[in-house]
Protein backbone atom coordinates (compact mmCIF):
# COMPACT_ATOMS: atom_id res chain seq x y z
CA UNK A 1 0.00 0.00 0.00
CA UNK A 2 1.48 3.39 -0.52
CA UNK A 3 2.11 5.68 2.12
CA UNK A 4 0.58 8.86 2.53
CA UNK A 5 0.75 10.74 5.35
CA UNK A 6 -3.19 11.44 6.93
CA UNK A 7 -2.98 14.63 8.55
CA UNK A 8 -6.56 16.03 9.77
CA UNK A 9 -6.10 19.28 11.02
CA UNK A 10 -8.94 21.09 12.60
CA UNK A 11 -8.24 24.39 12.71
CA UNK A 12 -10.74 25.81 14.83
CA UNK A 13 -9.88 29.37 16.80
CA UNK A 14 -10.26 29.73 20.57
CA UNK A 15 -12.47 32.82 20.31
CA UNK A 16 -15.21 30.37 18.11
CA UNK A 17 -14.48 27.51 20.46
CA UNK A 18 -15.69 30.07 23.45
CA UNK A 19 -18.51 31.52 21.87
CA UNK A 20 -21.86 30.08 23.12
CA UNK A 21 -23.82 27.72 21.18
CA UNK A 22 -26.51 29.95 19.96
CA UNK A 23 -23.72 32.09 18.08
CA UNK A 24 -24.04 32.63 14.49
CA UNK A 25 -23.45 29.47 12.09
CA UNK A 26 -20.15 30.09 10.35
CA UNK A 27 -19.21 27.63 7.45
CA UNK A 28 -15.94 27.14 6.79
CA UNK A 29 -15.33 29.26 4.00
CA UNK A 30 -16.55 32.00 5.84
CA UNK A 31 -13.93 31.81 8.50
CA UNK A 32 -10.94 32.99 5.97
CA UNK A 33 -8.88 34.08 8.82
CA UNK A 34 -8.52 30.39 9.77
CA UNK A 35 -7.15 29.64 6.19
CA UNK A 36 -6.08 32.01 4.20
CA UNK A 37 -2.55 32.73 5.79
CA UNK A 38 -1.89 28.80 4.97
CA UNK A 39 -2.49 29.48 1.32
CA UNK A 40 -0.31 32.29 1.16
CA UNK A 41 2.80 32.05 -1.43
CA UNK A 42 0.58 28.84 -2.71
CA UNK A 43 -0.49 27.65 -6.34
CA UNK A 44 -3.92 26.78 -5.48
CA UNK A 45 -6.48 24.62 -7.36
CA UNK A 46 -10.26 24.94 -6.18
CA UNK A 47 -12.94 22.38 -6.75
CA UNK A 48 -15.97 24.36 -6.69
CA UNK A 49 -19.47 25.30 -8.10
CA UNK A 50 -21.89 28.48 -7.88
CA UNK A 51 -22.72 27.32 -4.14
CA UNK A 52 -18.71 27.97 -2.97
CA UNK A 53 -19.25 31.40 -1.42
CA UNK A 54 -17.45 33.63 1.04
CA UNK A 55 -20.44 36.03 1.84
CA UNK A 56 -22.22 36.71 -1.48
CA UNK A 57 -19.36 36.71 -3.62
CA UNK A 58 -18.03 33.39 -5.14
CA UNK A 59 -15.02 32.10 -3.26
CA UNK A 60 -12.95 32.17 -6.22
CA UNK A 61 -13.23 36.01 -6.17
CA UNK A 62 -13.02 36.66 -2.62
CA UNK A 63 -10.07 34.68 -2.79
CA UNK A 64 -8.56 36.40 -5.42
CA UNK A 65 -9.04 39.19 -3.73
CA UNK A 66 -7.12 38.39 -0.77
CA UNK A 67 -4.01 37.70 -2.47
CA UNK A 68 -4.79 33.73 -3.15
CA UNK A 69 -2.93 32.35 -6.40
CA UNK A 70 -5.98 30.57 -7.58
CA UNK A 71 -4.62 28.90 -10.43
CA UNK A 72 -7.62 26.45 -11.71
CA UNK A 73 -10.65 25.65 -11.21
CA UNK A 74 -12.57 21.80 -11.15
CA UNK A 75 -15.96 22.17 -12.34
CA UNK A 76 -18.37 18.83 -10.98
CA UNK A 77 -21.54 18.01 -12.15
CA UNK A 78 -23.95 21.47 -13.42
CA UNK A 79 -20.65 23.22 -13.63
CA UNK A 80 -19.14 26.19 -12.16
CA UNK A 81 -21.53 28.33 -12.26
CA UNK A 82 -24.80 25.68 -11.41
CA UNK A 83 -26.38 26.12 -14.55
CA UNK A 84 -26.25 22.30 -16.41
CA UNK A 85 -28.67 19.90 -16.22
CA UNK A 86 -28.98 16.80 -14.55
CA UNK A 87 -26.30 14.41 -16.99
CA UNK A 88 -25.66 17.23 -18.87
CA UNK A 89 -21.49 17.40 -20.45
CA UNK A 90 -19.82 20.03 -18.25
CA UNK A 91 -17.53 21.33 -20.78
CA UNK A 92 -13.72 22.69 -19.87
CA UNK A 93 -12.89 26.71 -20.98
CA UNK A 94 -12.28 29.91 -19.28
CA UNK A 95 -14.01 31.63 -16.63
CA UNK A 96 -14.65 34.86 -18.33
CA UNK A 97 -14.22 37.07 -15.29
CA UNK A 98 -10.56 35.92 -13.68
CA UNK A 99 -9.76 34.25 -16.76
CA UNK A 100 -8.90 31.19 -14.85
CA UNK A 101 -8.82 27.69 -17.06
CA UNK A 102 -12.00 25.63 -16.00
CA UNK A 103 -11.57 22.11 -15.99
CA UNK A 104 -14.54 19.60 -15.63
CA UNK A 105 -14.97 16.84 -13.49
CA UNK A 106 -17.58 15.19 -14.91
CA UNK A 107 -18.66 12.85 -17.83
CA UNK A 108 -15.77 11.10 -18.73
CA UNK A 109 -13.10 13.00 -17.27
CA UNK A 110 -14.00 12.40 -13.16
CA UNK A 111 -10.64 12.73 -11.36
CA UNK A 112 -8.49 15.39 -11.87
CA UNK A 113 -5.15 13.84 -14.41
CA UNK A 114 -1.63 14.35 -13.26
CA UNK A 115 -1.78 16.97 -15.94
CA UNK A 116 -4.39 18.93 -14.95
CA UNK A 117 -3.02 18.89 -11.49
CA UNK A 118 0.31 19.74 -12.34
CA UNK A 119 1.91 23.12 -10.49
CA UNK A 120 -0.50 23.35 -8.26
CA UNK A 121 0.09 23.05 -4.03
CA UNK A 122 -2.69 22.76 -2.83
CA UNK A 123 -6.16 22.05 -3.95
CA UNK A 124 -9.44 23.37 -2.00
CA UNK A 125 -12.58 21.34 -1.94
CA UNK A 126 -15.94 23.89 -1.37
CA UNK A 127 -19.31 22.54 -2.54
CA UNK A 128 -22.99 22.22 -1.08
CA UNK A 129 -24.30 18.86 -0.21
CA UNK A 130 -27.41 17.76 0.32
CA UNK A 131 -26.96 14.25 2.23
CA UNK A 132 -28.02 11.81 0.06
CA UNK A 133 -26.09 8.81 -1.48
CA UNK A 134 -26.72 9.22 -5.27
CA UNK A 135 -26.02 12.93 -4.92
CA UNK A 136 -22.48 12.73 -6.83
CA UNK A 137 -20.76 15.65 -5.08
CA UNK A 138 -19.67 12.74 -2.57
CA UNK A 139 -18.11 11.01 -5.85
CA UNK A 140 -16.31 13.91 -6.98
CA UNK A 141 -14.73 13.96 -3.71
CA UNK A 142 -13.87 10.54 -3.56
CA UNK A 143 -11.59 10.64 -7.34
CA UNK A 144 -10.51 13.92 -6.16
CA UNK A 145 -9.19 12.52 -2.63
CA UNK A 146 -7.67 9.67 -4.64
CA UNK A 147 -6.21 11.89 -7.52
CA UNK A 148 -4.37 14.32 -4.52
CA UNK A 149 -3.10 11.52 -2.95
CA UNK A 150 -1.62 10.02 -5.95
CA UNK A 151 0.12 13.34 -7.02
CA UNK A 152 1.15 14.47 -3.49
CA UNK A 153 -1.00 17.32 -3.23
CA UNK A 154 -2.57 18.43 -0.11
CA UNK A 155 -6.73 18.81 0.10
CA UNK A 156 -8.04 21.99 1.88
CA UNK A 157 -11.80 21.39 2.32
CA UNK A 158 -14.27 24.05 3.53
CA UNK A 159 -16.99 22.43 5.26
CA UNK A 160 -20.44 23.53 5.09
CA UNK A 161 -23.70 21.68 6.95
CA UNK A 162 -25.43 19.16 5.62
CA UNK A 163 -29.14 20.20 5.61
CA UNK A 164 -30.13 16.05 5.79
CA UNK A 165 -28.17 15.68 8.48
CA UNK A 166 -30.53 15.20 11.23
CA UNK A 167 -31.20 11.40 10.20
CA UNK A 168 -29.93 8.34 8.80
CA UNK A 169 -31.90 5.98 6.97
CA UNK A 170 -32.03 3.19 3.83
CA UNK A 171 -30.42 0.17 2.67
CA UNK A 172 -27.01 0.06 2.30
CA UNK A 173 -25.57 0.10 -1.09
CA UNK A 174 -24.58 -3.54 -2.02
CA UNK A 175 -20.95 -2.97 -3.59
CA UNK A 176 -22.24 -5.36 -6.74
CA UNK A 177 -24.37 -1.99 -7.77
CA UNK A 178 -21.28 0.78 -7.04
CA UNK A 179 -21.26 2.97 -9.85
CA UNK A 180 -21.09 7.10 -10.00
CA UNK A 181 -24.22 7.59 -8.46
CA UNK A 182 -23.05 5.12 -5.48
CA UNK A 183 -19.84 4.70 -4.94
CA UNK A 184 -19.52 3.75 -1.38
CA UNK A 185 -21.44 1.16 1.03
CA UNK A 186 -23.48 4.04 3.30
CA UNK A 187 -26.98 4.48 3.01
CA UNK A 188 -29.11 6.45 1.03
CA UNK A 189 -29.01 9.28 3.70
CA UNK A 190 -25.95 8.98 5.58
CA UNK A 191 -26.22 11.91 7.99
CA UNK A 192 -22.85 13.83 7.42
CA UNK A 193 -21.21 17.02 6.18
CA UNK A 194 -18.12 16.62 3.64
CA UNK A 195 -15.55 17.24 6.15
CA UNK A 196 -17.07 13.58 8.13
CA UNK A 197 -17.51 11.77 5.00
CA UNK A 198 -13.95 12.65 3.83
CA UNK A 199 -12.53 11.35 7.02
CA UNK A 200 -14.90 8.33 6.57
CA UNK A 201 -13.50 7.64 2.51
CA UNK A 202 -10.00 8.07 4.32
CA UNK A 203 -10.29 5.91 7.35
CA UNK A 204 -12.26 3.19 5.83
CA UNK A 205 -9.83 2.70 3.28
CA UNK A 206 -12.04 3.49 0.23
CA UNK A 207 -9.82 5.03 -2.38
CA UNK A 208 -7.28 2.90 -4.50
CA UNK A 209 -5.24 0.64 -2.70
CA UNK A 210 -6.34 1.50 0.45
CA UNK A 211 -4.26 5.21 0.13
CA UNK A 212 -5.09 7.69 2.75
CA UNK A 213 -5.13 11.60 0.83
CA UNK A 214 -3.21 14.49 2.89
CA UNK A 215 -6.47 16.53 4.41
CA UNK A 216 -6.79 19.44 6.41
CA UNK A 217 -10.70 20.11 6.72
CA UNK A 218 -12.09 23.75 8.19
CA UNK A 219 -14.79 23.13 10.56
CA UNK A 220 -18.49 24.75 10.67
CA UNK A 221 -18.70 27.20 13.19
CA UNK A 222 -21.47 26.71 15.88
CA UNK A 223 -23.31 24.01 14.14
CA UNK A 224 -24.59 20.49 15.15
CA UNK A 225 -26.42 17.73 13.04
CA UNK A 226 -29.40 18.98 14.36
CA UNK A 227 -29.13 22.28 13.44
CA UNK A 228 -32.06 23.57 10.81
CA UNK A 229 -30.14 25.12 7.60
CA UNK A 230 -31.33 27.08 4.98
CA UNK A 231 -29.45 26.54 2.30
CA UNK A 232 -28.95 29.93 0.62
CA UNK A 233 -27.58 29.05 -3.20
CA UNK A 234 -29.83 26.18 -4.92
CA UNK A 235 -27.00 23.59 -4.68
CA UNK A 236 -27.83 22.40 -8.23
CA UNK A 237 -31.06 23.23 -11.47
CA UNK A 238 -33.70 20.44 -9.96
CA UNK A 239 -32.94 21.48 -6.45
CA UNK A 240 -34.24 25.07 -6.00
CA UNK A 241 -36.53 25.04 -2.62
CA UNK A 242 -35.81 23.94 0.81
CA UNK A 243 -38.44 21.68 0.29
CA UNK A 244 -36.88 19.77 -2.53
CA UNK A 245 -34.11 19.56 -0.92
CA UNK A 246 -35.62 17.49 2.39
CA UNK A 247 -37.76 15.73 -0.58
CA UNK A 248 -34.96 15.08 -2.61
CA UNK A 249 -34.12 11.58 -1.01
CA UNK A 250 -37.25 9.79 -0.97
CA UNK A 251 -38.03 11.01 -4.69
CA UNK A 252 -35.05 10.43 -6.37
CA UNK A 253 -35.75 6.91 -6.28
CA UNK A 254 -38.63 8.13 -8.49
CA UNK A 255 -36.02 8.12 -11.69
CA UNK A 256 -35.50 4.64 -11.63
CA UNK A 257 -39.54 4.73 -12.19
CA UNK A 258 -41.69 5.51 -14.80
CA UNK A 259 -43.28 7.99 -12.90
CA UNK A 260 -41.89 12.04 -13.24
CA UNK A 261 -40.60 13.70 -10.19
CA UNK A 262 -41.40 17.09 -11.89
CA UNK A 263 -38.40 17.03 -13.98
CA UNK A 264 -39.17 19.66 -16.53
CA UNK A 265 -41.33 21.85 -14.45
CA UNK A 266 -40.68 24.58 -11.86
CA UNK A 267 -41.22 22.79 -8.87
CA UNK A 268 -39.05 19.28 -9.39
CA UNK A 269 -38.40 17.05 -6.56
CA UNK A 270 -41.87 18.58 -4.76
CA UNK A 271 -44.55 16.69 -7.55
CA UNK A 272 -44.96 12.93 -8.61
CA UNK A 273 -47.22 11.52 -11.63
CA UNK A 274 -47.69 9.56 -15.30
CA UNK A 275 -50.27 10.13 -17.51
CA UNK A 276 -50.91 6.43 -17.25
CA UNK A 277 -52.58 7.42 -13.97
CA UNK A 278 -55.84 9.67 -15.33
CA UNK A 279 -58.68 9.28 -13.45
CA UNK A 280 -56.76 7.86 -10.28
CA UNK A 281 -55.32 11.44 -9.08
CA UNK A 282 -56.94 14.54 -9.51
CA UNK A 283 -53.57 16.75 -9.70
CA UNK A 284 -52.34 17.54 -12.97
CA UNK A 285 -48.77 18.63 -14.34
CA UNK A 286 -47.05 18.66 -17.56
CA UNK A 287 -43.18 18.45 -17.98
CA UNK A 288 -41.73 20.50 -20.40
CA UNK A 289 -38.37 21.41 -21.80
CA UNK A 290 -36.46 24.15 -19.53
CA UNK A 291 -33.26 24.92 -20.57
CA UNK A 292 -30.41 24.78 -17.66
CA UNK A 293 -32.65 21.95 -15.51
CA UNK A 294 -34.60 19.20 -18.02
CA UNK A 295 -34.38 20.03 -21.38
CA UNK A 296 -35.65 16.57 -21.97
CA UNK A 297 -37.19 15.07 -18.82
CA UNK A 298 -39.74 12.08 -19.36
CA UNK A 299 -43.26 12.32 -20.25
CA UNK A 300 -42.36 15.48 -22.09
CA UNK A 301 -45.21 17.48 -22.93
CA UNK A 302 -47.73 14.97 -21.67
CA UNK A 303 -50.10 15.48 -18.54
CA UNK A 304 -49.05 13.62 -15.60
CA UNK A 305 -51.59 12.48 -12.77
CA UNK A 306 -50.48 12.08 -9.06
CA UNK A 307 -49.33 14.09 -6.21
CA UNK A 308 -48.58 17.92 -5.43
CA UNK A 309 -46.54 17.97 -2.52
CA UNK A 310 -45.40 21.33 -2.56
CA UNK A 311 -46.85 22.09 0.51
CA UNK A 312 -45.59 18.92 2.14
CA UNK A 313 -44.97 19.11 5.78
CA UNK A 314 -41.04 18.66 5.77
CA UNK A 315 -41.17 19.10 9.43
CA UNK A 316 -42.51 15.65 9.68
CA UNK A 317 -39.52 14.18 8.20
CA UNK A 318 -37.42 16.19 10.47
CA UNK A 319 -39.77 14.71 13.58
CA UNK A 320 -39.62 10.90 11.78
CA UNK A 321 -35.82 10.74 11.05
CA UNK A 322 -36.99 8.19 7.75
CA UNK A 323 -37.20 8.02 4.27
CA UNK A 324 -40.39 7.91 3.31
CA UNK A 325 -41.52 4.86 1.05
CA UNK A 326 -45.13 4.52 1.46
CA UNK A 327 -44.84 7.01 -2.32
CA UNK A 328 -43.18 4.49 -3.84
CA UNK A 329 -45.32 1.63 -2.48
CA UNK A 330 -48.40 3.90 -3.39
CA UNK A 331 -47.49 4.65 -7.00
CA UNK A 332 -46.27 1.00 -7.94
CA UNK A 333 -49.72 -0.47 -6.84
CA UNK A 334 -51.94 2.09 -8.77
CA UNK A 335 -49.68 1.85 -11.72
CA UNK A 336 -51.46 -0.24 -14.43
CA UNK A 337 -48.30 -1.64 -16.72
CA UNK A 338 -46.23 -2.91 -13.50
CA UNK A 339 -44.28 -4.19 -16.10
CA UNK A 340 -42.64 -1.49 -17.08
CA UNK A 341 -42.62 0.48 -13.72
CA UNK A 342 -39.31 -0.17 -13.64
CA UNK A 343 -38.37 -0.87 -16.80
CA UNK A 344 -35.24 1.71 -17.83
CA UNK A 345 -34.25 0.43 -20.88
CA UNK A 346 -38.19 1.56 -22.50
CA UNK A 347 -37.64 5.05 -21.25
CA UNK A 348 -34.28 6.50 -21.99
CA UNK A 349 -34.80 8.90 -19.84
CA UNK A 350 -35.11 6.74 -16.54
CA UNK A 351 -32.66 5.93 -14.69
CA UNK A 352 -31.32 2.71 -13.33
CA UNK A 353 -33.38 2.35 -10.14
CA UNK A 354 -31.11 -0.73 -8.54
CA UNK A 355 -28.47 1.69 -8.82
CA UNK A 356 -30.23 4.72 -6.94
CA UNK A 357 -31.36 1.93 -4.16
CA UNK A 358 -27.85 0.44 -4.53
CA UNK A 359 -29.66 -3.17 -4.14
CA UNK A 360 -32.00 -5.01 -6.35
CA UNK A 361 -33.95 -6.42 -2.88
CA UNK A 362 -35.96 -3.22 -2.50
CA UNK A 363 -36.89 -3.31 -6.06
CA UNK A 364 -38.02 -6.71 -5.66
CA UNK A 365 -39.61 -5.88 -2.33
CA UNK A 366 -42.38 -3.19 -4.33
CA UNK A 367 -43.41 -6.07 -6.76
CA UNK A 368 -43.75 -8.81 -4.16
CA UNK A 369 -46.17 -6.11 -2.06
CA UNK A 370 -43.88 -6.00 0.64
CA UNK A 371 -44.90 -3.71 3.58
CA UNK A 372 -43.02 -0.75 4.46
CA UNK A 373 -42.27 -2.07 8.12
CA UNK A 374 -41.02 -5.07 6.47
CA UNK A 375 -38.97 -3.73 3.61
CA UNK A 376 -37.39 -1.30 7.15
CA UNK A 377 -36.53 -4.88 8.46
CA UNK A 378 -34.28 -6.06 5.57
CA UNK A 379 -31.71 -2.95 5.66
CA UNK A 380 -30.26 -4.52 9.44
CA UNK A 381 -28.45 -5.08 10.80
CA UNK A 382 -25.96 -3.00 7.97
CA UNK A 383 -28.05 -0.04 8.61
CA UNK A 384 -27.31 -0.08 12.40
CA UNK A 385 -23.87 -1.76 12.05
CA UNK A 386 -23.16 1.79 9.32
CA UNK A 387 -24.32 4.36 12.60
CA UNK A 388 -21.89 3.09 14.82
CA UNK A 389 -19.32 3.25 12.00
CA UNK A 390 -20.13 6.39 11.49
CA UNK A 391 -19.30 7.92 15.04
CA UNK A 392 -15.76 7.41 14.48
CA UNK A 393 -15.91 10.48 11.73
CA UNK A 394 -17.77 12.85 13.66
CA UNK A 395 -16.99 16.55 13.79
CA UNK A 396 -20.33 18.16 15.39
CA UNK A 397 -22.37 16.79 17.94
Amino acid sequence: MKYCLLTVLLFVSMASSAQSSKSKLKTGADQTELYVPYLKGKKVGMVMNATSTIGNKLSVDSLKSLGIDVQKIFAPEHGFRGDYSNGAKVADGIDPKTGIPLISLYGKHLKPSPEDLAGLDILIFDIQDVGARFYTYISTLHYVMEACEENQLELLLLDRPNPNAFYVDGPVLDEKFKSFIGMHPVPIVHGMTLGEYAQMINGEGWLNKQVQCKLKIIKVANYTHETAYEVPIKPSPNLNTQASIYLYPSLCLFEGTVISQGRGTYHPFQVLGSPELKGKYRFSFKPQSIAGMSESPIHLGKDCYGIDLRNYPVGAIRKSGQLNLKWLIQFYKAYPDKASFFDYKKHPQMGNFDKLAGTDLLKAQIIAGKSEEEIRLSWEPALSQFKLMRKKYLLYP
